[in-house]
């Protein structure tokens, strides 16, 4: 496992020299902050005096941070700053000044009350790129309704394909659809500023949530709208591709095998003693396979119920079928290969009243061989920065110590 301080001396990341201006909250516009800064852009997060970015306080902590905000925040510098004052405007516009990127999250509309729209950002940076992200972007009939990532997961299409048929629809539990859109917010800042190189110009990136998440939806309109076929709930298997889907073992524990490929199909018929599917001509293809997808997953389900998870992955391994365990969190920490990729970062952190230790906190992603990313520290107390970044800014001590009796930072 890679600790932090063994990251240091490294180069600084291809994004060195990158000005990002954060002003989001919770995780959309934090997670496209957090991709940046782990490749080395200068991400500046600013949040509210009273209590900071809601995300502190959200699921397991100690103190006032909980380790959701230490792992979206890492690499970032917090300041605390209050959007709606006046004087909270014009350090703002400071900012924006000397920064390449804006992110921000709030519902559309919310920039322009406090005179921090694109206009005012323009008239102190024209070549500067707001990209903003919101439930459902900042044009429509729908601009103006609040979205959460779990409500664009149900629009944009998701949630009707997610669980099984005789169940009502369920999610998936993480925040899938702000991290996607986080994603999109990443490509499209670096677009805008490729565009920029070209041209001289700012632009304006608008990433819906909904659309992050229908945009992972596949065939699912053409589909109906070409044949009137509307997906359903299928629960552990994927339609159309067969056999892939999760199998029961002996003791309890389960296993994904992913046989759809021609060639692969042959070889797990041959590792689960069915040479006679293996060469049945009508499971030859995958559109035959489909159409016997349940008779194949019967055979598989027989098979893997017979033997132990460890026994089944093994036999699964050396015939070269995709397959893998459903890990949990405890599996992960310990997994060899996690460890050898350097996704396991360990980082010393309270977990307790007066008492830190070493916790396993996820790695960087992409992998970069020249200049990688890296874990320069956690995501950071609130206001941390606040002082370093307003005399960057060119703010005498006088007028830092104005801005804090004026309640604007803390």
């Amino acid at each position: 496992m890679t600790d932090m301080c063994q990251s240091e001396g490294r180069a600084p990341g291809p994004l060195a020299g990158l000005r990002v201006l954060e002003l989001g909250n919770f995780i959309a516009a934090p997670a496209a902050g957090r991709l940046m800064a782990d490749f080395g852009a200068d991400v500046v997060k600013v949040e509210r005096p009273a209590g900071g970015d809601e995300l502190r306080r959200w699921r397991l902590h100690e103190g006032d941070t909980s380790l959701l905000f230490r792992t979206m925040n890492r690499n970032k510098r917090s300041i605390t700053l209050d959007l709606k004052h006046p004087e909270g405007r014009a350090v703002a516009l400071r900012l924006i000044r000397r920064s390449d990127v804006v992110l921000e999250n709030f519902r559309p509309g919310t920039l322009e009350r406090w005179g921090l729209g694109i206009d005012a950002m323009r008239e102190v940076n024209p070549g500067v790129v707001l990209t903003r992200i919101s439930g459902y972007g900042q044009t429509g009939p729908y601009r103006d309704r609040p979205g959460f990532g779990g409500v664009a997961e149900a629009i944009g299409g998701l949630r009707h394909l997610t669980g099984y048929p005789d169940r009502p629809p369920t999610r998936v539990g993480i925040s899938l659809a702000d991290s996607v859109a986080g994603l999109y917010a990443v490509v499209g800042s670096l677009a805008a500023l490729r565009r920029r190189a070209v041209t001289g110009e700012g632009e304006t990136v608008d990433v819906a949530l909904y659309e992050a998440i229908y945009s992972l939806m596949e065939s699912l309109t053409p589909d109906y709208d070409a044949f009137l076929v509307e997906r359903e709930r299928t629960g552990s298997s994927l339609p159309g591709i067969a056999p892939s889907n999760t199998y029961p073992c002996a003791d309890g524990r389960y296993v994904v095998i992913s046989g759809n490929g021609d060639s692969i199909f042959r070889r797990l018929m041959q590792v689960i003693g069915r040479p006679d599917l293996a060469d049945a001509p009508e499971l030859a293809d995958n559109a035959g396979r489909v159409r016997h997808a349940d008779k194949l997953d019967d055979a598989l389900a027989e098979w893997t119920g017979r033997l132990p998870h460890d026994d089944v992955l093994e036999r699964l391994e050396e015939g070269q079928i995709p397959s893998g365990p459903i890990f949990t969190a405890a599996e992960i920490a310990k997994d060899p290969h996690f460890a050898a990729r350097g996704m396991l970062e360990k980082h010393r952190v309270a977990v307790a009243p007066g008492k830190e230790r070493e916790v396993v906190f996820p790695g960087i992603v992409p992998k970069f061989a020249q200049e990688p990313g890296r874990t320069r520290w956690l995501g950071p107390e609130l206001g941390e920065h606040t002082d370093a970044v307003l005399t960057e800014l060119g703010y005498e001590p006088e007028q830092r110590e104005a801005l804090r009796k004026l309640g604007v930072c803390k």
